[in-house]
């Protein structure tokens, strides 16, 4: 089943000079698939993702998930649309500081006004797959980046999700911290059967998916399937963007390495 298609898409931002991020870009995201978004600073992959939430609309051409096109839906059914379909999560975590981690997670719940034991029954569920059970009752700012961050997921997967959406989900974490997102993200693909894209800089990161598109000046440039070993993935992923962008950009490409 397909969960994403993009169809010539292409997105300009008009300004004194236009500018095009993306140029005609056709995209297929099957149910199941962890896929990863890479090029360099500027190529638009966070503008493809971003097509993909709905928080931007194309200029041009069509973005379909689950074979409805979110971007011609009214305010609040887009609103409700995002609610029900779309997990996201971002570089900086997005929690609410005034909240504890359990009810930061419960928050698309509560929007959605589920019952209080299948909220419960829910949070114990997704905050022991996550391993942060026991920190439920801490605020942000108690706990580390890699903590808010498992918590910014558990909110992003609680309400069961079609698409979960992570836009440089590591990009403030170091390298302990980021591995153990990435097995968590590993873990919900592989357990739960979920779908997920990734933009990621990082080669260790994009190791954990099943396929990584390459992005480059706002075009498809190319894309690898996993088939190997991780470890195997991995240097494909370095081989690709050396190829891609020179070593200057497969050097800021891949700034975590394996171990």
């Amino acid at each position: 089943m397909e969960i994403v298609r993009m169809d010539q898409v292409t997105k300009i931002y008009y300004g004194k000079v236009p500018y095009r991020a993306l140029n005609n870009i056709h995209l297929t995201i099957k149910q199941g698939e962890f896929v990863g978004i890479m090029g360099p600073s500027g190529s638009g992959k966070t503008t493809l993702l971003n097509m993909i939430s709905t928080i931007d609309m194309p200029t041009s051409g069509e973005v379909c998930i689950k074979g409805e096109n979110p971007h011609l839906l009214k305010k609040d059914k887009l609103a409700l649309f995002r609610r029900k379909e779309l997990g996201l999560v971002f570089q900086d975590y997005n929690l609410l500081e005034t909240l504890t981690l359990g009810e930061n997670i419960l928050f698309p719940l509560m929007l959605n006004k589920k019952g209080l034991k299948e909220m419960e029954h829910k949070l114990e569920e997704v905050a022991k797959k996550l391993d942060i059970f026991d920190i439920l009752d801490k605020r942000p700012y108690e706990v580390s980046g890699g903590q808010k961050q498992r918590a910014a997921i558990g909110r992003a997967i609680i309400h069961s999700p079609s698409l979960l959406l992570a836009d440089e989900p590591t990009g403030n974490l170091d390298s302990k911290s980021s591995r153990v997102v990435m097995e968590m993200l590993g873990l919900i693909h592989r357990v739960d059967y979920s779908t997920i894209v990734l933009v990621t800089h990082g080669a260790m990161e994009a190791s954990y998916c099943d396929r990584v598109i390459f992005i480059k000046d706002g075009e498809l440039y190319n894309e690898i399937h996993r088939s190997h070993s991780q470890q195997i993935f991995f240097q494909e992923i370095i081989d690709m963007l050396s190829f891609l962008g020179g070593s200057r950009h497969a050097h800021e490409l891949s700034s975590v390495s394996m171990e």
